[in-house]
């Protein structure tokens, strides 16, 4: 990977939000072509356009993490490339028969694990890109006053059957409070429409 964006605006990996806008500040307040000699205002000019490229990319959620994604996986193929690099360098006459043993399974392992990363990243890239497709048209449907509706899961289903169970038996608890009961029976018997509507369910 020729440019590292975290490299670039001088910040690690983990840094938060606030941290990489943070930085974005103070790269170009440092870089800012206006505030640069006249002979180097183009060099800045350059360079404050590759901290804007970097601060766009780590900024955004979706764009961040599919970067991360990409990083990751160049990191693994230089990783798998030293391992092999290694390898090849190994000059002993000795173990000329152990080596091209070594080398053979290096690179069965090297073209598994670079097929494997290439499908995570793949993976990756794609669930990160069909998410921001996804909530973009989401969020165009809400501007133009849609409603959304999702569609529920057995799981919500039965979440919903369980808190109505939890609520029902918290309220038989209660009812049973000596004070609690009596004022809901003070509340029957001085309320007219409670008292015609409780003798409605219960004369069904």
């Amino acid at each position: 990977m020729e440019k590292n964006y975290y490299d670039i605006l001088e910040i690690n990996k983990n840094a938060s939000p606030e941290i990489v806008e943070k930085a974005y500040k103070t790269l170009v307040r440092k870089y800012h072509p206006d505030l640069q000699e006249q002979d180097k205002k183009e060099e800045f000019e350059e360079k404050l356009k590759i901290i804007n490229e970097a601060y766009e990319t780590l900024s955004d959620p979706q764009k961040r993490e599919a970067y991360n994604a990409e990083i990751d996986y160049q990191e693994n193929i230089e990783k798998q490339n030293n391992i092999q690099y290694n390898s090849n360098n190994i000059n002993n006459k000795n173990y000329s028969n152990y080596q091209n043993n070594v080398n053979n399974q290096n690179t069965i392992d090297y073209e598994k694990e670079q097929k494997l990363y290439e499908r995570e990243f793949n993976n990756k890239i794609n669930e990160a890109i069909n998410k921001a497709y996804h909530d973009a048209y989401i969020q165009d449907l809400k501007n133009r006053g849609y409603k959304i509706r999702y569609k529920k899961s057995i799981k919500d289903y039965f979440l919903t059957f369980i808190s109505l169970l939890i609520f029902i038996l918290l309220i038989f608890i209660l009812i049973q409070i000596p004070f609690i009961k009596n004022f809901f029976i003070k509340l029957y018997e001085e309320n007219f429409i409670i008292h015609h509507v409780v003798d409605i369910f219960i004369n069904r």
